[in-house]
């Protein structure tokens, strides 16, 4: 697969109209192969092409403190944090003292949800991205299960596509959490080690079938969830997903070394989301 971004760099020193050319002949891909053969179709997209606040017709917020001790305080439609500029979304984290309804924090970001916009279950997930620098630093492109206000945590499922933390910045992490049959939770990850990940444009994907779900960078396969790897109980993977864009700051696994607030503001950058069925 290839960014937006990557094929811009590549085609910026050819004459202007075999650029536009090649950009055209460039569109989103309608169809995708996934690395069993199977051949699924666009379902779901955005390339962020507007300007200002992402789509209302495709994303929503997590608003406030919500979950792991985590420093940052997600703001909702506040364009200072999420964004649409020149064909990417940017979620911008800031180190200042914001005040809410009471609530005081000193960062504040986004999270962006497609809960109550769109829902998938199986497909292949893709998404372009570039991360954010900097110790305190916690990006992930993950889902959850719908029925989770129902369930609740761990039973509706988490599939973490990718999660970074600034301190470690050649690794990036897939994991699958569910509910154990003898226990809270169980999950099982892995990781790939990758220079250079807050500078390029870099795809993260998921191929989720009924029986396995297989975690890519830039195609290259590197983490098998099969069915049977984990006592879970229930299995909540033949159910939809949301999908979650976010930027923590600090929080249970970001704030392993500190917080570096030189780094401020931190980007992480969407060139693309697309969903294939």
């Amino acid at each position: 697969m290839i960014c937006k971004k990557r094929l811009f760099f590549v085609c910026a020193s050819l004459p202007a109209f075999l650029f536009a050319t090649m950009v055209s002949a460039a569109d989103v891909p309608q169809t995708v192969k996934t690395a069993d053969g199977r051949t699924l179709k666009l379902v779901w997209n955005d390339e962020f092409e507007g300007t200002g606040l992402p789509d209302p017709q495709k994303w929503t917020y997590e608003h406030g403190f919500i979950r792991n001790g985590e420093a940052q305080f997600y703001t909702r439609e506040r364009e200072k944090n999420a964004y649409q500029k020149d064909g990417r979304l940017v979620i911008e984290s800031f180190r200042e003292d914001y005040e809410e309804n009471g609530q005081t924090a000193k960062y504040t970001s986004a999270s962006l949800i497609t809960l109550g916009k769109a829902e998938w279950t199986y497909g292949r997930i893709e998404v372009c991205a570039k991360l954010p620098k900097g110790r305190g630093a916690w990006p992930a492109i993950w889902m959850l299960g719908v029925n989770r206000s129902v369930v609740r945590w761990p039973k509706c499922g988490e599939i973490d596509i990718m999660e970074y933390v600034g301190h470690n910045p050649t690794q990036i992490h897939a994991t699958v959490h569910a509910a154990g049959k003898n226990k809270h939770y169980t999950s099982k990850g892995s990781f790939i080690r990758l220079e250079g990940v807050e500078d390029r444009w870099t795809v993260y994907a998921l191929e989720w079938s009924k029986d396995k779900m297989d975690f890519f960078v830039d195609d290259n396969l590197y983490f098998t969830f099969r069915k049977g790897d984990r006592e879970i109980e229930p299995w909540p993977f033949d159910l939809p997903h949301y999908l979650i864009l976010n930027t923590a700051i600090g929080g249970s696994w970001g704030n392993a070394k500190g917080i570096d607030d030189s780094a401020f503001p931190k980007k992480f950058e969407i060139d693309y989301v697309r969903v294939y069925q």
